[in-house]
C-alpha cells in the first residue's frame, strides 16, 4: 500500500525528533559517567616516583568524581606492559594509564611494538614534568657545567656517567649533553638510581644526571655537588642553580614528565570530565606536599597542549636515540 501523505509526514517529523533526540541522549549517558570503578595502570612496580604520583592524583580525583579509583601496578618491557593493557581496553574511561618519560622514547628505542603510540591512546591530561639535576662527588674538580664540559674535552672518553638504565631520562639526558657540547663520555648502567649514586658517591663514576627526588637529600647532606638542572628554567626545588642552557648550551632540555593517557576511542565528554578532574586534585594540598618531594613542577595542561607536548618529545628524544645508535636491551 503506498503512503499517504499524512504519513510520509508522520515519518518525516520521527525521523526530525529522533535527530534532535539522540545528542540529549548521548549526553545523558556521559553524564552518568562515571558508574564504577576506574582502574589507573601504572606501568612500573610500587614505590617508584610515577607510583606516588598516580596513588595521590588517583585519591584526590576519586573525591571529585563520586567513584573509587584503584591503582593497578604492571611494570615490564619498559612500560610496554602496562600500556599495552590500556591499549587495548575499552574507550569507555574506565582503563586509563599514568603515562611518563619512557611513553615518549619507547617508539624509537625499540624496532616494533604491539600498539601505535600515536594512534592508540588518547591524552587526557599533563600532569607534571620534573628536571634532572647533574651531580658530582663533592669532592670532585668539577664546580660548574663548563668545568665538566673542559675536562671531557681534554680527556675523551675517561669521564663517566652512572645512569638507571638504558633510554631512561638520565640516560638520554647524558647523550643530550654529550652531542650539544661536542664530548665524548663513557655510560655505565645500573640497575636503579640508588647503585648508581652509591658508586659516584665512592667515586667509581665521576658525573650523573639523575631526579631531583633521588638526589636531594644527598645535595643538602653535602654527599653529592649539583652543578645545574636540566629544564629550560631553573627549579623550584633548587632555585640557585643554573640550567644547562644558562651555562652555555643553548636549548638543552631534558625532563622527567607524567601525564594521563586514555584508550583513543574514549569519548571526548569522558576525557574533558576526567581532565577537569586531575587539574582540580593537582591544586589539593596532598598534591602540593609530593610536588615538593618529587621536585614537581605542576601543570595540569587540557588534553590538546598535553598531546601537543607528548608530540614533541616523540620528535626531540628520536633525534638524539638515532645519533647515538642507542637500542633497547
Amino acid at each position: 500500500m503506498p503512503l499517504t501523505a499524512v504519513d510520509r509526514c508522520r515519518i518525516a517529523f520521527l525521523f526530525a525528533l529522533a535527530a534532535l533526540l539522540l545528542p540529549l541522549l548521548s549526553h545523558t549517558a556521559f553524564a552518568a559517567y562515571p558508574e564504577r570503578v576506574i582502574k589507573v595502570i601504572v606501568p612500573f612496580a610500587p614505590g617508584g616516583g610515577t607510583d606516588a604520583i598516580a596513588r595521590v592524583l588517583a585519591q584526590e580525583m576519586a573525591k571529585d568524581l563520586g567513584a573509587s579509583i584503584i591503582i593497578e601496578n604492571k611494570p615490564g618491557a619498559g612500560t610496554i606492559i602496562g600500556a599495552q593493557a590500556v591499549a587495548s581496553a575499552e574507550g569507555d574511561g574506565y582503563t586509563l594509564l599514568m603515562g611518563s618519560f619512557a611513553h615518549a622514547v619507547n617508539p624509537s628505542l625499540y624496532a616494533k611494538l604491539p600498539f601505535d603510540p600515536n594512534k592508540d591512546f588518547a591524552p587526557v591530561a599533563f600532569i607534571a614534568r620534573s628536571p634532572n639535576i647533574v651531580v658530582v662527588n663533592p669532592k670532585s674538580s668539577f664546580r660548574s657545567i663548563a668545568d665538566l664540559t673542559a675536562a671531557a674535552k681534554a680527556e675523551p672518553d675517561k669521564i663517566s656517567y652512572g645512569t638507571f638504565g638504558t633510554g631512561t631520562s638520565a640516560h638520554l639526558a647524558g647523550e643530550m649533553f654529550k652531542r650539544m657540547a661536542g664530548v665524548n663520555m663513557t655510560m655505565v648502567p645500573y640497575k636503579g638510581s640508588a647503585p648508581a649514586i652509591t658508586d659516584l658517591i665512592g667515586g667509581q663514576t665521576q658525573v650523573m644526571f639523575t631526579t631531583v627526588a633521588s638526589a636531594a637529600s644527598l645535595i643538602e647532606g653535602g654527599q653529592l655537588r649539583a652543578l645545574a638542572v636540566t629544564s629550560a628554567e631553573r627549579s623550584p626545588a633548587f632555585p640557585q642553580l643554573p640550567t644547562v642552557a644558562e651555562t652555555g648550551l643553548a636549548g638543552f632540555e631534558a625532563e622527567t614528565w607524567y601525564g594521563l593517557f586514555a584508550p583513543a576511542k574514549t569519548p571526548p565528554d569522558i576525557i574533558d570530565r576526567l581532565n577537569r578532574s586531575a587539574a582540580k586534585a593537582v591544586q589539593a594540598d596532598a598534591f602540593k606536599k609530593l610536588s615538593v618531594n618529587e621536585g614537581l613542577v605542576l601543570i595540569a595542561a587540557p588534553p590538546e597542549e598535553f598531546g601537543r607536548y607528548y608530540r614533541s618529545e616523540v620528535e626531540r628524544w628520536r633525534k638524539v636515540i638515532e645519533e647515538a645508535g642507542i637500542k633497547a636491551e
